[in-house]
């Protein structure tokens, strides 16, 4: 079955390693924007910190672990695997990620 991609803004509406909040039905979703020497990455996640509860993660601290692009949680300073969702100091939480593209210089992500 082929996905459902939802149109969230253009790609250039998104500053470079930074993310921003859609509502994707009422679903909160965060969407970066990763910029580095091995180009460009756009990532998608649920925009809900599962440990505080608030809508917070799109206004995380973006970064690296490793080899692991990551999202530090505004709050209580979890991170969050970008490419997974998996929380990094509790492997037993997650968020959801979800499929995102860029089409027409538009971004999107699959419902």
């Amino acid at each position: 079955m082929e996905a459902s991609w939802i149109d969230i803004c253009g790609v250039e509406e998104i500053w470079p390693n930074t993310g921003v909040c859609a509502l994707v039905g009422a679903t909160q979703i965060a969407v970066f924007r990763l910029a580095g020497t091995d180009g460009e990455h756009l990532y998608a996640i649920d925009n809900r910190d599962p440990f505080s509860g608030a809508n917070v993660l799109s206004r995380g601290l973006l970064g690296n672990l490793g080899e692991r692009r990551v999202v530090a949680s505004p709050i209580y300073k979890q991170h969050f695997d970008l490419a997974t969702g998996a929380c990094i100091e509790d492997p037993a939480v997650s968020v959801r990620t979800y499929r995102v593209r860029v089409a027409d210089g538009r971004v999107q992500v699959a419902a």
